[in-house]
């Protein structure tokens, strides 16, 4: 095969077969070390592998190409349970279902007689060599073990279901295991009762049939909302109790004092926080510049716990701060990333007690523009504790008794300089997704009182803006000091989801550059284009959803959210080890005492400290993200029969996602139960599509539902279709014209045509199998 053109250009042949044989692993790097490419080629490089990825022919994922829809020859992969015929089915251990869907399954094939090290039973995690199944039975691909990595855990959570005869059976809380309950003996209940959270060694397995365990923990009744936080914390193995050396280390620590810091405690810094915050880790001061060169310019002071003071490198407290990675916050509790005393007390900058920092002071253009920046390490003394309702009020003219006197001398400069930073940041353009943000509120008892969407203020933008440029002048400094860092990095989406996109704007006559650099103010001229129309909400989230994930790396490919080329964590450092990380590094690099980053720190090292946070991370959101769902499905268990409306938050093949209006939670109306006819899944439209009728729904919609099963454990709730948009108004697309929101018909739709079906893309059809549209079937549906 011809491996390269006259000039000495690698053809696409040859590309195309590289990134085949060497799957998850090739990037432009290592692209370009193959064929001894200079970083002139570089461009011409990029340019192929868009053109490749455009046709089809690979998959670019970030930095990493590969072979299209296609799981890697090898990859670790976790056994989840068993088919019909007892053989071990398996999924990826890593694999992102809001970008993915849903992962696929693994069929393995045990040989006649396994090697040692490869006989693998449900719950193990196995390094695999996978292959394509051959046939269109069954899972779509087949899998060798190589190698066992984890065995099965000896112990895991679940809700004891007691059995008349005595004993009772153990429910686990993971889905993956849902089909995997254990026998527990009489003997071995520890005195748990039916419906209590307990923890279970496995004291005996079988090939086939139930295992047996003893209970060994018991963590209380599920039907206590303050137990299901417990199920996310053990689910998901985040760490709970700290070592013995971390408290003892935590104990020891002395309040910092003006040894090696600067004195400013005059400096009237303020912290602006949630009402019900625990720690204070970043405080804020602006005033005019008084410098005849800057005229309509400012000074902002940002100063951040100095906790890299108290927590240092090597050291217990050290190594159980990243094994957590970061706190995390459920409605009732917090996990946090250091003990109490450290996060809630020694660094948390309280009002009228001095406080060790670390503070960069940041001089502002009347543009908005940093002009420049200087960091140092204080010590402080907060001149208030406010939250972001109660700033905000004062600056509408209704200060109270603590931010009365604060108003002239504190918060009119902050919000001045806010609003001179703000022409910077609009000019800047980042990625304008100001989608609300549920919280839930408990009762004294635990329980859910309410579920509310806070006000978005002008309070909570000020600390943003400011944080992200103290975040920006951390990046700069250490670049410039030619010191390893944790970025902050933000990737473009990729060229498969923007060509998704596309096609699904095209649906609605909205016109979208493919075409040239990507940045984020093309999102935003579509999301303006759209704004005060009803499909505003629809094309928000589908934008949403063609962004990349944020994560943690020591090599910067920039922040495409927030159009920035570097970008680091700096603020946050009692909660995020990233930030502790960045702090160290600053130490070092500006020579400001103790707690610097080790010598022996190197990009490498910090890359894979990177990748762990990145893990950890996902972690918490994901044991947040369930946490809340078990939370509002149990709220909901005791309105079995109620009706909702709600808003079309997903559309799969297996049925429509929706998210209640009232309480934010999601639940299924499976497609059997929309109706009796078949349903065709329109990718490009995110739709389902009736192929008799052309009956349309499609994300975004609004719906009325009733519901029909709640699964307080798996955090899952059923609907069925009571009424839906879809139904009133027939889907015919025509070009957005300016509309605003008072309007009831959707741009695009004309009621008064009689609705046609819908042109469907080749594929196979989904068959609804209710007998009648809205009337579902009890039983479980995911």
């Amino acid at each position: 095969m011809k491996r390269t053109n006259d000039r000495g250009f690698p053809d696409r042949n040859a590309i195309v077969a590289f990134i085949k044989a060497n799957p998850g692993k090739v990037g432009t790097r290592e692209i370009a070390r193959e064929f001894g490419l200079k970083n002139a080629d570089r461009a011409e490089l990029r340019r192929m592998l868009r053109e490749l990825a455009d046709d089809g022919v690979i998959k670019k994922k970030r930095h990493k190409v590969s072979e299209p829809d296609a799981l890697p020859p090898t990859l670790l992969a976790d056994i989840t349970g068993r088919d019909s015929d007892g053989e071990l089915i398996a999924s990826p251990a890593e694999w992102d279902e809001v970008e993915s869907g849903e992962p696929p399954k693994i069929l393995i094939e045990m040989p006649r007689r396994a090697k040692p090290g490869t006989a693998a039973g449900v719950g193990d995690r196995a390094l695999l060599r996978v292959d394509r199944a051959g046939d269109d039975e069954g899972p779509a691909y087949r899998g060798r073990i190589i190698k066992i990595i984890d065995k099965a855990k000896s112990r895991i959570l679940g809700v004891f279901r007691a059995l008349p005869e005595g004993g009772g059976r153990l429910v686990p809380v993971d889905k993956k295991f849902a089909d995997r309950e254990l026998n527990i003996a009489r003997t071995d209940t520890g005195g748990a009762q039916d419906g209590d959270l307990v923890s279970v060694d496995i004291v005996r397995t079988r090939g086939f049939g139930l295992a047996s365990g003893r209970v060994k923990e018991k963590l209380g009744s599920v039907k206590s909302e303050k137990a299901i936080s417990l199920i996310a914390i053990y689910a998901h193995d985040i760490p709970l109790q700290f070592s013995s050396a971390a408290m003892r280390d935590a104990e020891a620590a002395e309040p910092a004092n003006l040894k090696g810091r600067e004195d400013w405690r005059d400096v009237p810094l303020v912290t602006i926080d949630p009402p019900d915050a625990k720690d204070h880790d970043d405080a804020v001061h602006a005033q005019a510049d008084d410098d005849p060169n800057n005229k309509g310019g400012f000074i902002v002071n940002v100063a951040i716990a100095d906790v890299s003071f108290y927590v240092r490198p090597g050291t217990a407290l050290d190594r159980d701060a990243l094994d957590r990675g970061n706190s995390v916050y459920f409605p009732d509790r917090v996990v946090p990333m250091l003990p109490e005393r450290i996060s809630n007390n020694l660094c948390s900058l309280v009002p009228g007690e001095p406080r060790g920092a670390l503070a960069v002071r940041m001089v502002l253009g009347p543009d908005g523009r940093k002009r420049s920046h200087s960091f140092h390490r204080i010590l402080m003394r907060s001149a208030a504790k406010l939250h972001y309702a109660q700033a905000q009020a004062a600056i509408d003219g209704r200060p109270d008794d603590t931010t009365g006197p604060l108003l002239d001398p504190i918060l009119r400069p902050l919000y001045a300089a806010y609003a001179c930073a703000k022409r910077a940041r609009d000019e800047r353009d980042p990625l304008n997704l100001d989608l609300p943000e549920r919280k839930i509120l408990l009762k004294g008892d635990g329980t859910v009182d309410r579920v509310v969407v806070p006000e978005r203020l002008d309070a909570h933008k000020l600390i943003e803006e400011f944080m992200i440029l103290a975040n920006v002048a951390a990046a700069e400094m250490l670049e410039k000091k030619s010191l390893p860092l944790i970025y902050r990095v933000h990737d473009e989406p990729t060229l498969e989801k923007v060509h998704a996109l596309a096609e699904f704007l095209e649906t609605l006559d909205v016109s979208f550059a493919k075409s040239g650099a990507l940045r984020p103010t093309t999102f935003n001229r579509v999301l303006a284009q759209l704004e005060g129309h009803d499909y505003y909400p629809l094309v928000s989230e589908v934008v949403l959803r063609a962004q990349a994930q944020a994560e943690y790396s020591a090599e910067n490919y920039g922040h495409f959210g927030l159009n920035l080329r570097r970008y680091a964590h700096f603020t946050s450092p009692i909660r995020r080890y990233a930030d502790l990380v960045v702090h160290r590094a600053l130490v070092r690099a500006l020579g400001l005492g103790e707690g610097a980053l080790p010598d022996s720190e190197t990009p490498e090292s910090l890359g894979e400290v990177a990748a762990h946070i990145s893990l950890t991370e996902r972690r918490a959101m994901k044991a947040e993200r369930e946490t809340v769902d078990r939370l509002i499905a149990h709220h909901l268990a005791d309105r079995i029969g109620a009706s909702f409306q709600g808003r079309v938050s997903g559309v799969t093949r297996a049925g429509l996602f929706v998210k209640l209006s009232e309480t934010g939670a999601d639940g299924l109306i499976p497609i059997r139960s929309l109706g009796t006819e078949y349903f065709n899944y329109d990718e490009s439209r995110h739709a389902l599509v009736g192929t008799r009728s052309g009956t349309m729904y499609q994300l975004g919609d609004i719906v009325d539902v009733r519901l029909v099963e709640a699964a307080p454990i798996a955090g899952a709730l059923r609907f069925e279709l009571l009424s839906s948009e879809s139904e009133s108004s027939p889907r015919d697309r025509r070009p957005l014209r300016p509309q605003r929101k008072s309007s009831k018909a959707h741009p695009g739709r004309s009621p008064e045509k009689k609705r046609k079906p819908e042109k469907q893309k080749s594929g196979k059809g989904t068959k609804a199998k209710g007998k009648n549209k809205g009337k579902g079937k009890k039983g479980k549906a995911w």
